[in-house]
């Protein structure tokens, strides 16, 4: 284990992940997960701010984005995969249990670890997808489904890695969704590289493997929990951030969202802000995240 050493990768099954390890060696650790199409990058605003209130935080590069982890199968991309893969750099960096906070697909990561391994978290954070249960609800009962049409188009083989690679489409929608011009610019240059494009859109691929289920009344050092993709509820103190400018996910998953969190729950909605809360608000993300962790060990 790591304990107070830095480290700058992380290990699964063959899978090296890189990250990136800043801030006080001795603080206090926050796990930080991207989402799509972005990398640990996208913590770069936020994570000095977390830095000055004494925290350490991590960022990995997640599966498909790390040049050392990115299987072809779609099937290496389940959430019960990508949840084992955090846990393994939790373990790694011997910093357990940490705070864990997630953006878009590190959200889904993030509420999973939570729910499947309680005892490797202190508090978890979402921002902008709610639970995955009430993000299905939404899905069946509101408009969700028709802002949700972006996952369908990526099931396609190989057209949407070609549109990725040729950036002048996905730019211009990042850039209509209020993504700034230079953080679309830093997320898509990357993926010219078809093989990280191939593994970015591998997360949506796999979805129709998901086999969300509760994990109630069950220890979470059961193996047969902790290997599994869960939706069960969240047990320890959560927040969650959404906003009300985002394209890609509506109002009715985050307000189901505190009937899958059994534990202190906090619901803020950034008003005026994109989807894209970590590059746009990481002032008003730092003053939320100060108020939820000041108080915990």
């Amino acid at each position: 284990m790591a304990g107070n050493q830095r480290i700058s990768t992380a290990t699964r099954n063959g899978l090296i992940f890189d990250v990136r390890d800043d801030g006080p060696i001795d603080g206090v650790p926050v796990v930080l997960l991207h989402g799509f199409p972005q990398d640990s990058r996208s913590w770069n605003t936020l994570a000095p701010l977390l830095h000055r209130r004494g925290f350490r935080t991590l960022a990995p590069d997640q599966r498909g984005y790390s040049p050392g982890a990115r299987p072809r199968s779609r099937w290496a991309y389940r959430i019960s995969e990508l949840q084992q893969d955090i846990v393994a750099l939790i373990d790694q960096a011997g910093l357990g249990p940490v705070h864990l906070v997630g953006h878009d697909w590190g959200a889904v990561v993030a509420w999973d670890v939570a729910a499947a391994r309680p005892d490797r978290v202190r508090t978890l954070t979402a921002l902008s997808v709610p639970h995955p249960a009430a993000f299905m609800r939404a899905l069946l009962t509101s408009s969700q489904i028709v802002k949700s049409w972006y996952i369908i188009a990526f099931q396609f083989p190989w057209i949407p890695e070609r549109l990725m690679a040729a950036n002048g489409v996905v730019y211009r929608k990042l850039r209509a969704s209020g993504h700034s011009a230079a953080a679309s610019r830093r997320d898509l240059e990357p993926m010219r590289d078809r093989a990280r494009a191939r593994g970015a859109l591998n997360w949506y691929r796999a979805l129709p493997f998901a086999a969300f289920r509760s994990v109630s009344n069950k220890s979470v050092s059961d193996k047969s929990v902790s290997d599994k993709s869960v939706s069960g509820k969240a047990r320890v103190p959560t927040l969650f951030v959404w906003s009300d400018g985002d394209f890609a996910i509506g109002p009715v998953g985050p307000e189901l969202t505190s009937r899958f969190v059994d534990a202190p729950y906090t619901y803020e909605v950034l008003r005026g802000v994109s989807h894209w809360i970590p590059d746009e608000a990481a002032d008003r993300l730092d003053e939320l995240l100060g108020n939820h962790l000041r108080d915990l060990p």
